[in-house]
């Protein structure tokens, strides 16, 4: 059964839900919750207003849209966002997805709400036979922790 539903986080709900643009887009379009500037040389955690449920063996990849990256000086500071099942609903956040942006020119760089940023893309994944993790997240971004 397919749980994959994205939703509008607890006072964001006039926050446009993401959408493919095309049939063979692989990727959802995921847009700022509000306008905003990334300075120069700052991460900045970007709100987008919405959340999503997924199934246990899923994940959302999150990428930075190519034309943003081309046509700006700026990156996912993370590379690739992981948005993993169980972060959906978490006590910290509600799962509230969050586009952390590294501006590396010199130059501000100005989003505006509704404009298509960064796209996630659903995808399963594997584990070993002899995995036994049986952790249970806590809050939101960041708290797996480190080992």
């Amino acid at each position: 059964m397919n749980e994959n539903q994205f939703e509008r986080v607890t006072g964001y709900e006039d926050a446009d839900l993401p959408v493919r643009k095309t049939e063979y887009a692989a990727g959802y379009d995921i847009k700022p919750y509000e306008n905003g500037v990334v300075l120069p040389h700052q991460t900045k955690l970007i709100p987008t207003g919405i959340k999503c449920r997924l199934n246990y063996d899923e994940h959302i990849q999150l990428h930075l849209r190519s034309s943003v990256g081309i046509n700006n000086d700026v990156m996912l500071a993370n590379g690739t966002g992981i948005i993993d099942a169980d972060y959906y609903n978490n006590d910290d956040n509600e799962g509230h997805i969050m586009i952390a942006l590294l501006n590396f020119g010199k130059e501000q760089v100005t989003l505006e709400k509704g404009e298509r940023v960064a796209q996630g893309i659903f995808s399963k994944y594997l584990i070993t036979n002899d995995d036994d993790a049986t952790g249970v997240r806590t809050g939101g971004i960041g708290s797996t922790g480190t080992m």
